[in-house]
């Protein structure tokens, strides 16, 4: 029987070359984006040291690719973030079906946010602010023209560049990876809650229903922001009719987003007459709002922000503070148990949403305070320094305002945990790691001791990751705390400064302004910044954490915002399912091997086997993070039980690599485990490096290699193993 060893690679891989060890490959099967790679024959040994033939598959062009679109993607990463969330709720249908609702809304205030950020920079501070001002036009041809336009026929053409903003977006969640081969004519749902189920990764349907929910939100909230400056001046029937529906059509999106059924893909055919007739109602009606404001008026100044403007801000963001609330609720009344070996105690799904929201603010408030120093010429519309006579009193948001001081809160908030994180690390930790290493090297006490003290360090480093997590919470409690009172505030209109002069006067108001400018400025630069690192993500080592992000994120089909960038797996698990029945189909057998995130893509390969192919394939996996981080914060997917199933499915024909050393990567099941238990001998700790001595015939020592695995002799005697096993049946749970 010939045995077929299928190498997938983890994040930001180097090359087929790379990953089979060998210089020249041929495609053999898949296409640019994602295909399996042989070695070229007369260009190295077909085969690894075991006799198996080798076969890598390489997906990374599923995520990343081109510069422009890792761009586009950082510019996404809100969304992104929201839709892990989705995924992170706890197991349970009873906190499943509200914790869905509500993470699905807290996605919609996200794109509320972003057409706000859109509003505020071509309504507010373009068309109302800037286009009453000479000193704000003059030298501008591109938008001097508006001085002489009307301000509703102003708002009428600058809504534009917000509807475009979202068509643009909207374009980007078209994409899919899936072939037409890989879609189900009656597929089950996404909402069966096992990655087992047949068709888990095809969400077409619950796709096409939230795409026209968000466009009905988006298009929505343009036309309220509209509409809240025109009615309060109009005072006519035809624009509380208009400002009505646009009330109606929100409630009703955001009624329809709850709605269990969402999930289902046999759901009852009125859910799409609904969720199409609230998107084809907000078309029509943004078509009425914009020629309403396009409408002759009585002659008609502006003055100040945009009426309304700020309480539609303030007004999202207590909503979201609302929701968050309520998920934390949702979570927290889940049995302990269940919640346990969850991160961060089950809240990991309202942590993660939280910094969405911060992120999205970032971006938005760092967008607005850009703006508004350009247009006014550098003068900063903050109460920290005048205005020069003539100039427009450009000022965003007080929101922002808040959102600015929350952002210089959590950067000394993160460099306190950081701080309390190295602490933790000199404590008693390096005492039991010291006594671990000199178990693990007996020729510890011969080697120079600043060698031994850099392996000391490496491993508490690996192990803090995960005790860091009270720390964690503790935090974000404090800053939803502080995020309250701030979005309370901002809807009374109070900014950070008038309430420090009312609290302290001057003496307090002074390093208020002085924390809140930095903020904003910090803000912006932060944005930038991580604009420029989606640019270069894959072109410089020290950025490419960017990249990886964002292929870990994209692993989870969309099911919370569907403006999110689309999910490989729906096209990677399709392609490795479809070559191992080739393979074994025609006799052979499969030692499938998974690094890093590529094992947790192995992983969910095999649920998706049929019995046919199972009892020909066997498992290998390293430097995996499916027991450290996916049994922890997607229990209700990667729980005990799920990786459980995984062993009992190939009869136990799997072995996983580890090390003390690894940050990420880890321990599948726990220690300690009875040796009649077959999970007992999935796990084999690695010793990282082999030796702490000089090898003969080197000049330096082997170097500790953390999270990178790359096949060495451990490797190649686990192939080995696991190739004997698929050459005896019924001896799947042997041990070595």
């Amino acid at each position: 029987m010939r045995t077929t060893e299928i190498r997938v690679h983890g994040v930001a891989d180097k090359g087929p070359e790379a990953i089979l060890d060998r210089p020249v490959v041929v495609r053999v099967a898949g296409d640019r984006d994602a295909g399996f790679y042989r070695v070229r024959p007369g260009f190295g040994e077909p085969t690894g040291p075991g006799g198996s033939d080798l076969e890598a598959y390489r997906w990374s062009g599923l995520t990343g690719g081109t510069a422009i679109r890792t761009l586009s993607l950082v510019l996404l990463l809100p969304f992104m973030l929201a839709n892990i969330a989705i995924w992170m709720l706890p197991p349970g249908r009873a906190s499943a079906t509200p914790g869905r609702a509500l993470c699905r809304l807290l996605a919609a205030s996200l794109t509320a946010m972003y057409v706000l950020s859109a509003v505020g920079v071509a309504l507010d501070l373009i068309g109302w602010q800037c286009a009453d001002f000479p000193r704000c036009l003059e030298g501008r041809r591109e938008i001097s023209w508006l001085g002489g336009v009307p301000p509703g026929q102003r708002l009428a053409i600058l809504a534009l560049l917000p509807i475009l903003a979202v068509g643009l977006v909207r374009r980007t969640s078209d994409r899919t990876w899936q072939l037409p081969e890989d879609a189900a004519t009656r597929p089950q749902g996404v909402g069966a809650d096992r990655l087992d189920t047949r068709h888990f990764w095809d969400n077409r349907a619950l796709l096409r229903r939230l795409r026209s929910l968000h466009l009905a939100i988006a298009l929505g909230v343009l036309d309220l922001a509209l509409l809240l400056v025109l009615v309060p001046h109009d005072r006519n029937l035809p624009g509380y009719l208009l400002l009505a529906a646009a009330i109606g059509l929100l409630l009703a999106a955001a009624a329809l987003l709850c709605l269990p059924q969402l999930d289902r893909r046999d759901a009852q055919p009125w859910l799409g007459r609904a969720t199409g007739g609230a998107r084809w109602g907000t078309v029509a009606l943004t078509a009425l709002t914009v020629g309403y404001a396009a409408a002759p008026r009585s002659p008609w100044s502006a003055g100040g922000g945009m009426p309304g403007y700020d309480v539609l801000v303030a007004a999202v963001f207590t909503t979201q503070l609302g929701l968050l609330l309520l998920l934390a609720g949702v979570v927290l009344a889940r049995p302990a148990g269940p919640r346990a070996s969850a991160v961060l105690g089950g809240l990991g799904a309202p942590v993660l949403i939280s910094a969405a929201i911060g992120l999205a603010v970032a971006f938005s408030s760092g967008l607005s305070y850009g703006v508004a120093e350009y247009l006014d010429r550098g003068s900063s519309p903050t109460p920290a320094r005048p205005l020069p006579p003539g100039a427009p009193p450009l000022a965003p948001p007080v929101a922002y305002r808040w959102a600015a001081l929350g952002f210089s809160f959590a950067v000394v908030l993160a460099a306190v945990v950081a701080l309390a994180g190295r602490r933790w690390h000199r404590s008693r930790r390096r005492r039991e790691t010291e006594e671990l290493i000199r178990q693990d090297f007996p020729e510890a006490a011969g080697v120079p001791p600043e060698r031994v003290r850099a392996l000391r360090d490496r491993i508490v480093r690996a192990r803090l990751a995960g005790r860091l997590g009270p720390l964690l919470l503790g935090a974000y409690a404090l800053l939803a705390v502080l995020a309250l009172a701030g979005a309370g505030l901002s809807v009374a209109h109070q900014g950070p400064e008038s309430i420090a002069a009312r609290a302290g006067g001057t003496t307090l108001a002074g390093p208020v302004i002085f924390a809140t400018d930095l903020g904003g400025l910090l803000i912006g630069l932060f944005a930038v910044v991580l604009a420029g690192a989606g640019l270069f993500a894959y072109r410089s080592p020290a950025i490419r954490a960017v990249g990886v992000l964002w292929e870990l994120a994209t692993f989870w089909p969309r099911a919370a915002h569907p403006l999110a960038a689309p999910c490989y797996t729906e096209r990677a698990i399709p392609d490795l399912t479809r070559r191992i029945a080739q393979l074994t189909g025609d006799g052979g057998a499969i030692v499938l091997s998974g690094q890093s995130h590529g094992s947790v893509l192995v992983a969910a390969t095999v649920l998706q086997l049929p019995e046919s192919c199972r009892a020909r394939v066997a498992l290998l996996t390293y430097a995996t993070p499916l027991g450290p981080l996916y049994r922890r914060v997607f229990p209700a997917y990667f729980g005990p039980e799920v990786l459980r199933e995984i062993g009992e499915r190939l009869d136990w024909k799997w072995i996983s690599l580890w090390r003390n050393t690894d940050p990420i990567g880890g321990r599948i099941f726990p220690a300690g485990l009875s040796p009649d238990d077959p999970a007992a001998g999935v796990d084999r700790r690695v010793r990282d490096p082999g030796t702490l001595l000089i090898p003969p015939g080197d000049t330096v020592p082997p170097p500790i290699g953390g999270h990178r695995f790359e096949p060495d002799e451990d490797f190649h005697r686990a192939v080995r193993e696991l190739a004997r096993r698929l050459g005896r049946p019924g001896a799947g749970g042997l041990r070595a």
